[in-house]
This record gives C-alpha cells, sequence and structure tokens, in this order.
C-alpha cells in the first residue's frame, strides 16, 4: 500500500511539472516572434534627424556670422568658431586656432572696399543633430550692390555645451569671368 501511495504521489508532481513547464514553455510561434522583436529592435535606426530644421538652424548662424562680418565686428566672428577650430582660406595655408583665424580676417577685412556687404547661402546639410557639415555659396557686393565676387564653402558645425560652433571650414572662389 505504501509503494502504491509513492507512486501515484510521485505521478501526480510529475504530471504537475509537466503542466506547468507546458504552460510557461512559449509556442513555436511565441519564440519567433520574440527572436524576431529582438533582432528588429537590434536593428532599428534612430530616427532620422529633421534636416530643414537643422538647414533652418544653421542658416540663422551663417546669417548672424555675415551681419557681423558686414559690421566688422571681428570678436562676434570669431565667437562662431571653436577655440581649436580649422580654416583653410583660399590661397592660404592651412589655419589652426582662434589667432590664425583672427589674422587671416583681418587681412581679408582690410582689403575690402567700404560699404561692401556679404551673404552665406546654404545649398545642403549633412549630419545630424551634433554634427553638421554644410555647403553654401558666398556672394559679396559693393557698396552700390554689384556683386563684385562669388566663391563657395563648406563648414563644420559641432554642437557643444548646447549650440553649434565651427570647428572647420574651407573657402574658394568662384572662377572670374575674363
Amino acid at each position: 500500500m505504501k509503494n502504491k501511495t509513492l507512486i501515484f504521489t510521485l505521478s501526480i508532481c510529475f504530471s504537475l511539472t509537466i503542466f506547468v513547464v507546458a504552460c510557461s514553455t512559449p509556442t513555436t510561434d511565441e519564440a519567433a516572434q520574440t527572436e524576431e522583436s529582438t533582432a528588429s529592435a537590434a536593428t532599428e535606426t534612430p530616427a532620422a534627424p529633421d534636416m530643414a530644421a537643422l538647414k533652418a538652424e544653421i542658416q540663422t548662424l551663417e546669417s548672424g556670422w555675415a551681419a557681423a562680418d558686414n559690421a566688422r565686428d571681428l570678436n562676434s566672428i570669431l565667437a562662431y568658431y571653436s577655440d581649436d577650430a580649422q580654416s583653410l582660406s583660399n590661397n592660404e595655408p592651412l589655419i589652426v586656432g582662434k589667432d590664425g583665424i583672427k589674422k587671416n580676417y583681418e587681412k581679408s577685412m582690410a582689403k575690402r572696399e567700404k560699404g561692401s556687404t556679404v551673404a552665406y547661402d546654404i545649398m545642403n546639410v549633412y549630419g545630424n543633430e551634433n554634427t553638421v557639415t554644410e555647403t553654401g555659396k558666398t556672394t559679396r557686393k559693393d557698396a552700390s550692390g554689384k556683386v563684385t565676387y562669388t566663391g563657395k564653402y563648406m563648414a563644420v558645425w559641432e554642437k557643444r555645451d548646447g549650440k553649434y560652433i565651427c570647428v572647420a571650414d574651407i573657402s574658394n572662389d568662384d572662377v572670374k569671368e575674363k
């Protein structure tokens, strides 16, 4: 009688164990869905940045830069650059740091005709919320509004302390008509 009770008790325990395991093990479909959602979560790319908003933000910076340039306000222009910025100006050696950039601007401003103005117009922006590369056109006009210079540029903006700052730029002249 003791053996029958033991076998019966073991049979009940074994049946309950099978029942619990069967209820907690996912079906093949559930396991496949879990694998799919894990795989898609691992391969999901972050949301694309709003490039139109980035372009508008950088254009605002460029417009402020042009205003400072037109006012010949060198300190305001330098505020757009990082301390370690690199500038590759047309027909100049590589310039590194604000001191060199300042000297280059001083030389450039000394050559400019009084009343001349400049505008920087963005063509494209590339990147994300932390680093933006822009390409654009430069147009300089004399006091009468006649275009005296056109060129193009590329600038790399990096977000530091919550604001964009130029870490590198390059500019060069368009072909001059003969």
